[in-house]
């Protein structure tokens, strides 16, 4: 049934109505480009005068900032990406789709909270229980993923009647009293291992014989906390690719024979992985540009070490700190800029790369048979 044709004089009104809103639309993309086209000429333009400065300009002077910005980015996808796809992966796949109506908008609302909250909170409270707990601390990291992976062996290994009581569609429930247990056995542990392998003092074991100087607010917090903002962007976007897979495909693979792991390692995740992928990226690029955490976590300290017990101090948090007291016109100024400027063009880069390797992935398993 075809829907009934408008008055002839309400038309002209309407074909104005979408002409102006496609304006406004073609009008605000052009000028989201031309403000950032202006940024980076703005940017390069107030670099230039670094070449009248002759042999005193060096990149040495940037070299450990720019090295503790990828040091940061680094910790907080090592801590974050695991956590985040695993958490997908499960929300889009397996989750009973009642707990995921629930759970999906809560993880989301995480990214709501202001990163300087959240350095606030690892400056001040983790930074120092970490320096007094670092075996414990230590042990957790290690020892939650691979009780996590215990968990899942025993399940599978105990009769049907205890799974049905169990269902893998509510692990993320039944899980967390098993990884709070986990915990407080990890807590309880670290002390004794400390004290009859670790010589007593794990922080003076790693001075004595590994030369590794504990900082009080080092890399290792700020792997933690920025992970932990970190973890909702990649979380959303990956979990929106994965759960667009159709659930066709899952049912064919499991239909000839593949249990529902291989159907999510085979079929789900290649389909969905130019989303996947994008997801890791941005969630790259916000690590990369995050200035608060870093700044309040970090201790600031511009050091050229792979040590993650050692502080470091990143572009953006020099920026932050720099560039109100210095004079324009002078060396540190434009030495601010030109770090600004190499964060503009990493992003700039990073960005495009990802959606380059993001289309080609799309066409690849359009031409494979995906729908995506």
């Amino acid at each position: 049934m075809t829907p009934p044709r408008l008055p002839f004089s309400r038309q002209p009104l309407r074909h104005m109505q979408d002409r102006l809103a496609t304006g406004l639309i073609t009008a605000g993309g052009i000028g989201v480009l031309l403000a950032i086209l202006a940024i980076g000429i703005f940017l390069i333009w107030e670099t230039l005068p670094l070449l009248a400065f002759g042999d005193t300009v060096s990149l040495n002077k940037l070299s450990p900032l720019a090295w503790g910005t990828l040091k940061a980015a680094l910790a907080a996808m090592l801590f974050a990406t695991p956590i985040a796809l695993g958490a997908a992966m499960y929300s889009a796949l397996f989750m009973s789709a009642r707990l995921r109506s629930r759970l999906k908008p809560t993880l989301e609302l995480m990214e709501a909270v202001p990163g300087v909250v959240i350095g606030f909170i690892a400056g001040l409270l983790l930074a120092p229980w970490v320096e007094r707990h670092l075996a414990s601390t230590l042990l957790i990291i290690i020892w939650l993923p691979l009780s996590a992976v215990f968990a899942g062996y025993l399940w599978h290994r105990i009769a049907a009647r205890f799974r049905q009581r169990l269902p893998l569609s509510w692990a993320g429930l039944w899980l967390l009293p098993w990884l709070a247990g986990m915990t407080v056995l990890a807590m309880w542990m670290a002390p004794l291992i400390e004290q009859h392998w670790l010589g007593g003092d794990l922080r003076r074991l790693l001075d004595q014989r590994y030369g590794l100087d504990y900082a009080t607010r080092n890399a290792l917090i700020v792997g933690i906390a920025m992970g932990f903002a970190v973890i909702p962007s990649i979380y959303s976007l990956a979990e929106d690719a994965l759960a667009d897979v159709p659930p066709t495909l899952m049912e064919g693979a499991q239909a000839l024979g593949a249990s529902r792991w291989q159907a999510l390692w085979k079929v789900a995740l290649p389909t969905a992985a130019p989303g996947v992928f994008s997801a890791v990226m941005i969630g790259a690029g916000r690590a990369v540009g995050e200035t608060m955490i870093v700044l309040m976590a970090s201790g600031n300290t511009a050091l050229f070490s792979a040590s993650p017990f050692e502080g470091l101090r990143s572009l953006s948090a020099s920026i932050a700190i720099e560039l109100p007291e210095a004079s324009p016109g002078g060396l540190t100024y434009h030495l601010l800029i030109m770090a600004a400027l190499a964060l503009f063009i990493f992003t700039f880069v990073v960005n495009t790369l990802a959606e380059i390797v993001r289309q080609r992935l799309r066409r690849r398993y359009q031409r494979l048979g995906g729908t995506r």
